[in-house]
């Protein structure tokens, strides 16, 4: 039996509190406002995934299975009653955040939140011609229908809800008669002649449309109301015959853990397309909403089959994740964080070949201090360059208008030879990956559908170029997915490299992930779910051989996620035996620190700033002749066991130093940094008295900042001669 079985904190309440974390950062006054706004954006979005994915699957784990409990020792229903009991109180303060702190203090600064009942003749006259022109087009009142019958509500779509009163003379004598035949006396009656109950409607808010209405002004100020209030003003339109008596706003969420059909090889994108379309009427989990009819809501729950700890009601606007189109407006720029810009490397030079450059040295790129381009250019160069035979790479996720896209279909239509691993089954990001394959398809690129039953999370790019010399390959490993947008924002590493063991490995890998070849040894790429996992335990289990009382063994690293027990045992056996382990971790974390005979050498922090952190970064010190990896893997089930993902190593030393560095810095910060403590609590690391500042963040970006301008005010060592 495992020693250690309830020694965990529980996955999903662990993943609520990096929200709290994340909630905290909200109502941090040295945080600009529309900064804060974003945080509070980002928690409604965090909570809207968690709800379709992590709540869904507890709640079938509840008819499925009611009885297994989680490495807490809580099984599923007791896991719902404390996620509701926690969420419930975040979203309290996070309405008491909007409500009390933000709006105010948006106020102050001339930006005012108007709600209906602040609306003057002025406004609403404008708003009229507004709903009739651009709004009431494209709205359907549903109405519920005699007998319950209860309308398609898509999911964590934004609707409202009317109470409706018969406000229609109903006809006497042979027309009477006639209605009555054909029942349209009964949709005149209403529901409330003969059930008891006034009939009810329901309107989709159009997304097409933004949600924030800027309001006219001549005072210099800004004003702004919601789109779902304009409709709720005007909505006797809507229903001619009928008084408006009462209104609700509400958004549900639904179960979005749903599997593809693994075995429907032959048509594999119709499968999912269909699991797509299937979470529009899959079965409701949450229920968000705000308004005082509890006519409407009662309809709502019973009509949705939720329970009352399902139901989360709101005192201000639902959906505050629609509130980022606000969080960028222009000329409010004293409202946001100071612009930080991102560099082109000093270590790359602009004006020379890549192909040169990595034949030299390995290239170490950190976004967003550093600039994304170099990876596109590595890109673009090699889809452009004639020299350039094949390119194979990974997709998971990618931008909208994606320009590595579009460099792979001219190195298609130029004759070359691209392959593309592009994994459907990205939660979320299903419809844009199909039709990226779609597009890539028509140009001849060779499209691999992802891997059954295992996604392939891996980011590599391999590039084989035809020199003077012979074949040589160039390879990109990366921390984070090929996303140019998600760059400006999301911390991550990769590496540009020549290395020949390793070019050797990304061949071997794509050959396996592409169905061809048998499972081949590696040199230097591990590769999950195949020898991940058994190459980390080896790793702290070498540590603990090695650690002794003079030298102590140690461990850092960091990671998004921290749940897979077979890891966290074999930590808690590296602290027993002396181990010192540093460990930040972003999200979840279900190992328990700084437990005596367990623990005590355990230390865990979390980091969370303007950037989203997103770096896998493993350091092993191994008696001095330490190892240092990369990955896109994390320390969980799903990475190690049930996804195609690849640690790699950082050999070139010069890199290995400033991987290290930076590695070490994040146990430094003391403005942004959070202590997980034995109970489960997490702490804000509180500056003393006298301490010099210390952000992170800050402390990378200011570093880029200041090497690139020294490297453009160094003088010039190399003169140009001109020979005529």
């Amino acid at each position: 039996m495992n020693e250690n079985v309830f020694s965990y904190f529980s996955r999903d309440l662990s993943w609520i509190e990096f929200n709290a974390r994340v909630l905290d950062e909200a109502r941090q006054e040295s945080v600009p406002l529309l900064e804060r706004l974003r945080f509070l954006t980002i928690v409604s979005s965090n909570f809207d995934e968690f709800f379709m994915v992590r709540v869904a699957s507890l709640k079938e784990q509840c008819s499925s299975n009611p009885d297994l409990r989680d490495g807490a020792g809580l099984c599923a229903r007791e896991q719902l009653a404390k996620i509701s009991a926690r969420v419930h109180e975040l979203v309290k303060v996070q309405y008491e955040c909007l409500l009390g702190d933000i709006l105010p203090g948006l106020a102050k600064e001339g930006v005012l939140f108007v709600t209906p009942s602040m609306y003057t003749q002025e406004h609403i006259g404008f708003l009229d011609a507004f709903f009739m022109s651009d709004v009431f087009p494209l709205l359907t009142p549903l109405r519920t229908g005699a007998g319950g019958v209860f309308p398609s509500i898509g999911n964590l779509r934004l609707h409202a809800a009317f109470l409706l009163r018969n406000n229609i003379a109903i006809p006497s004598g042979p027309l009477a008669s006639f209605l009555e035949k054909t029942g349209v006396l009964a949709n005149l009656e209403g529901d409330g002649e003969k059930s008891g109950a006034d009939p009810l409607a329901i309107v989709q808010i159009p997304a097409s449309i933004p949600r924030v209405v800027w309001l006219p002004s001549d005072d210099g100020k800004r004003r702004f109301t919601l789109l779902d209030d304009v409709v709720r003003t005007f909505a006797q339109r809507l229903f001619p015959g009928f008084i408006v008596e009462d209104s609700f706003l509400f958004k549900v969420a639904r179960d979005a853990d749903r599997a593809v059909d693994e075995d429907r090889d032959g048509d594999f994108i119709a499968a999912m397309q269909e699991v797509i379309v299937s979470r529009q009427s899959s079965v409701p989990v949450r229920l968000l909403c705000s308004g005082e009819s509890e006519t409407i809501l009662s309809f709502l729950r019973e009509g949705m089959r939720l329970g009352e700890d399902d139901v989360y009601r709101v005192p201000g606007p639902i959906d505050l994740s629609t509130l980022v189109d606000l969080v960028n407006i222009e000329g409010a720029d004293h409202l946001r964080n100071e612009s930080w810009s991102n560099y082109w490397p000093v270590e790359v030079p602009q004006d020379v070949s890549l192909w040169d450059e990595l034949k030299r040295t390995d290239i170490l790129l950190h976004v967003p201090y550093h600039s994304y381009e170099p990876v596109l250019r590595f890109i673009n160069e090699a889809c452009d360059d004639p020299s350039v035979l094949a390119i194979k790479m990974t997709l998971y996720r990618t931008s909208g208008d994606s320009p590595i896209i579009r460099a792979l279909e001219r190195a298609a239509r130029s004759g070359k030879h691209v392959t593309v691993f592009v994994e459907l089954k990205a939660r979320f990001d299903e419809e844009r990956n199909i039709s990226w394959a779609h597009r890539l398809e028509e140009v001849g690129v060779i499209v691999v559908y992802g891997i059954a039953r295992l996604k392939v999370h891996a980011k590599i790019l391999l590039v084989v170029r035809r020199e003077t010399d012979g074949i040589r390959r160039y390879v990109h490993l990366s921390t984070g997915n090929y996303n140019d947008r998600t760059a400006r924002f999301y911390v991550d590493m990769s590496l540009l490299t020549s290395n020949l063991e390793i070019a050797n490995d990304a061949t071997l890998f794509f050959n396996m992930i592409s169905g061809y070849s048998v499972i081949m040894s590696t040199k230097r790429l591990v590769m999950a779910p195949i020898d991940l996992k058994p190459r980390l335990l080896s790793l702290i289990g070498r540590e603990i051989d090695r650690s002794v009382p003079e030298h102590p063994g140690r461990i850092v690293a960091k990671v998004n996620s921290l749940a897979d027990p077979e890891i966290i045992d074999a930590l808690y056996r590296a602290s027993r035996a002396g181990v010192k382990i540093l460990l930040n971790v972003r999200g979840v974390c279900m190992l328990v620190p700084g437990v005596p005979g367990m623990s005590e050498n355990i230390t865990v922090v979390s980091v969370i700033d303007r950037y989203l952190e997103h770096t896998r970064i493993f350091w092993f010190e191994n008696s001095g002749a330490d190892e240092l990896y990369l990955s896109s893997a994390d320390w969980m089930p799903r990475n190690l066991d049930r996804r195609v993902e690849l640690l790699f190593p950082v050999l070139q030393e010069s890199v290995r130093k400033t991987v290290r560095e930076i590695l070490m810095l994040y146990f430094s910060d003391n403005e942004k940094a959070h202590y997980l403590q034995s109970d489960g609590k997490w702490t804000r690391r509180v500056r003393a008295k006298g301490e010099k500042r210390f952000r992170v963040q800050e402390i990378l970006h200011d570093a880029e900042k200041k090497k690139r301008e020294l490297f453009e005010h160094e003088p010039q060592r190399e003169f140009t001669v001109r020979r005529r």
